[in-house]
């Protein structure tokens, strides 16, 4: 959405954090989940009119069902009230509480972006014209993690100023190195472009 806004109304620049594209780079099976998510949440998503948090958490877990479970085996083995059992609830509280998306938006995500890759295709249009990259016309920069299962690298828009870290989704966020991996970095680029 940011891609599309800045494509319509240049702003001074542009920067993408673990934002997908290309929606072919989420390897098949990913897709297939994600897709009979969506077909079995899209009733009752369409008579709420939203699609609830809870939907878009599922379909992370979806992504690697095998490291949500081994996260919360890790959580079961630390001693309760600990500080890195603090630290965990507080960031799953954090990660799991959001607002939902409009109906609209969500099946755009499900069935435009997910099922049919419309942007890494060039086939996505805002405002009627098409939504590509290679439109934007300000300095745009994108961080892409290696390491990433919501949002693999292979999913990346492709901006000739990439940055590749090697944090997960939340770790680029949040994690101990995110400062010196992803904030620093990013602030070093905002400046270069404040001064060009």
């Amino acid at each position: 959405m940011a891609l599309a806004a800045a494509v319509h109304v240049r702003p001074l620049s542009l920067t993408l954090i673990a934002a997908p594209w290309r929606f072919s780079g989420y390897d098949d099976g990913a897709r297939a989940a994600i897709s009979a998510l969506w077909d079995a949440a899209h009733p009752a998503c369409a008579t709420l009119g939203l699609v609830p948090v809870e939907v878009l958490q599922t379909g992370f877990w979806r992504l690697d069902p095998v490291r949500t479970v081994a996260k919360y085996a890790r959580f079961a083995a630390m001693p309760p009230g600990s500080a890195e059992a603090r630290a965990f609830i507080a960031l799953e509280d954090w990660a799991n509480d959001g607002a939902p998306l409009t109906f609209a938006a969500g099946r755009e995500l499900f069935d435009d972006f997910y099922a049919a890759d419309l942007p890494g295709s060039g086939r996505w249009r805002v405002g009627g014209m098409a939504v590509t990259p290679e439109a934007l016309t300000c300095p745009a920069a994108e961080f892409v993690s290696r390491t990433d299962r919501i949002v693999p690298p292979g999913a990346a828009a492709g901006l000739a100023e990439s940055h590749r870290i090697d944090l997960g989704h939340v770790g680029m966020i949040v994690g101990g190195r995110a400062r010196a991996v992803l904030w620093e970095p990013l602030a070093d680029w905002l400046s270069q472009v404040r001064q060009s």
